[in-house]
């Protein structure tokens, strides 16, 4: 495992350095090399003023943002995954997405101000507080008189929280009659690294970093979840203060991710599930793994999403979906078949 995990690094690191040379202007990678090894002091390469713009100002923050999502999104589906044992849990699992839609919405098709802001920093505070918001009811619908967090409560109050904001912003939009601000909450919803610049990118390659770091931490408590709750608390492990921890813990990750850059499907449900292929079931390899491979399932993506079509940009999770959806639907076919 620890050979697949190198392999990762390295082809994480070349998608990367492929994708910054990719664009309107296109920049060989020998360029893109020298213009990174020219920032980091390893010596002035003879890197144009141009390509250094382009690659270093413009690119590198979307595509260190993009890189930082993906991981995030997939260490989030993995832990929620095995924390509710439930094949189809996402980060999303806590009407999370359908929370921040609201606070987004709101702002794009109303205009209403956040805190004295406007434009693209109101959608991203509302979307955050509409995120908490939602979070706060879920798990206020799901607990139980003595605090503890049923796996099938917890998900049936998130679907029941999700479908309630649904019908908010499907009301909102459809009454207000706004093509603009209906194609604006289209772009949002399926989620884009566009907007992201330095003074975002780093805080959320920083998050992914520490939020990987922290749940590897805890992978032999992950794994005991997999055989249920009696046999977890017999190796000593306190279950509910685990669950809440987890729960919330990587919900808030969630919350900040959508917050900049929208709703971004199939990447913390696909993932887990292709690295299991890899690894197996076992956390202190599924974990890294997954970060590795969302980082670079959605640094590609993000390339097709801005390359495809010149002159205009496909919303990421319309690539995210035309990957994820086939893949999905190809491990469905593979349990079915071996439950036959």
């Amino acid at each position: 495992m620890g050979f697949a995990l190198v392999v990762a690094v390295v082809v994480l690191g070349f998608s990367m350095a492929f994708a910054l040379g990719v664009g309107s202007v296109p920049v060989p990678v020998t360029d893109v090399l020298a213009v990174v090894a020219r920032r980091f002091h390893f010596g002035d390469l003879g890197v144009s003023v141009a390509d250094d713009q382009i690659v270093w100002q413009m690119r590198m923050p979307r595509v260190l943002g993009a890189a930082a999502v993906g991981a995030a999104l997939a260490v989030c589906g993995a832990v929620l995954q095995s924390l509710t044992r439930n094949d189809l849990a996402d980060p999303y699992l806590l009407g999370i997405s359908g929370g921040a839609s609201v606070g987004a919405v709101t702002v794009i098709v109303l205009g209403v101000p956040v805190l004295g802001l406007l434009g693209t920093s109101a959608i991203a505070v509302a979307a955050f507080a509409g995120a908490l918001a939602s979070l706060g009811l879920v798990l206020g619908l799901a607990a139980g008189r003595s605090g503890s967090l049923s796996p099938g409560r917890t998900v049936l109050a998130g679907v029941a929280i999700g479908q309630v904001c649904a019908a908010y912003t499907s009301f909102l939009v459809i009454v207000t009659g706004d093509r603009d601000a209906a194609r604006r909450v289209l772009e949002w919803t399926l989620g884009s690294v566009a907007g992201l610049r330095w003074g975002t990118s780093v805080p959320l390659a920083a998050l992914a970093v520490v939020a990987t770091v922290c749940v590897i931490g805890i992978s032999r408590q992950l794994d005991a979840f997999a055989f249920g709750e009696t046999s977890a608390r017999s190796l000593g492990i306190e279950v509910t203060r685990l669950r809440w921890t987890l729960l919330v813990g990587t919900a808030l990750v969630t919350a900040v991710l959508v917050s900049f850059v929208g709703v971004i499907g199939f990447v913390g449900l696909v993932v887990p599930h292709m690295v299991r292929l890899l690894t197996g079931p076992g956390h202190v390899f599924l974990l890294p793994m997954s970060a590795l491979v969302g980082g670079i399932l959605l640094v590609w993506s993000d390339t097709l999403a801005r390359s495809l079509i010149d002159g205009r940009e496909i919303p990421l999770g319309v690539i995210t979906g035309v990957v994820g959806a086939p893949f999905f639907a190809f491990l469905l076919r593979r349990h079915t078949g071996g439950a036959e």
